[in-house]
């Protein structure tokens, strides 16, 4: 087991952080898989209201085992609750919403994302869905995009590249990327270092890096609890 793997976060500590930077009254759409797990941790104080593509506004937190009701799923057909208020809409009248700018936030998960800001997390190969879907659109419909992933592959490849190689989802569409290992800002095409684990050098960090960091301010700690 390598170094990173002994102090790298936990995909729950990843999703807690990413979660701290929504705020209050945010329209939200998750990503499906890895992302949907932001909604765990909504900060205390503070409502987001989160869209699924498939037509759902606002739905709350997952039901207790046994309490699934399976006509109350989000896009990636896991069991939801409702908010007072929730509303459902169809499928059209959700992409409408996307693409007409209504959505404060959207985060995903990646396979690449490039110094550029440009995300590819799709792929035609083996296992991959033979579709890009509907990150496309919210990736140029959200205000502000944002992605949640390891840092490295399975195979300890970059996953933060000068230039992505697997298709695009979008172009210089990505802001902020937090990973197993740091935050990162993607500003006038450059990886931004803001936060790194405390047990990282900047050595450390760079040498699993696809593409330099730069730092134009004073580096904080990434620290989250223990989930």
């Amino acid at each position: 087991m390598s170094t990173l793997d002994t102090v790298k976060l936990t995909s729950a500590q990843i999703a807690w952080r990413a979660a701290q930077d929504i705020e209050d009254g945010a329209y939200v759409n998750l990503g499906i898989g890895f992302p949907e797990m932001v909604a765990r941790f909504q900060v205390a104080g503070r409502r987001a209201i989160y869209h699924t593509e498939n037509g759902l506004l606002d739905f709350g937190q997952p039901p207790a085992a046994g309490q699934e009701d399976w006509d109350l799923i989000n896009a990636g057909k896991r069991a939801v609750t409702l908010n007072p208020g929730a509303s459902f809409f169809h499928h059209a009248d959700s992409f409408a919403m996307v693409r007409g700018g209504h959505l404060d936030v959207a985060i995903l998960g990646a396979y690449q994302v490039a110094q550029s800001g440009d995300l590819a997390n799709w792929s035609t190969g083996p296992g991959g869905v033979p579709a890009v879907g509907g990150a496309m659109d919210l990736v140029h419909g959200a205000k502000r995009v944002a992605v949640i992933t390891e840092h490295t592959t399975k195979k300890g490849e970059p996953k933060l590249v000068a230039h992505c190689t697997l298709p695009l989802t979008g172009v210089a569409c990505v802001t902020r990327v937090y990973t197993s290992l740091a935050v990162i800002d993607i500003d006038a095409g450059r990886f931004v270092l803001r936060e790194k684990l405390a047990a990282l050098s900047l050595d450390d960090l760079q040498a699993v890096t696809g593409a330099p960091l730069h730092i134009d301010a004073p580096v904080q700690d990434l620290t989250v609890p223990e989930l």
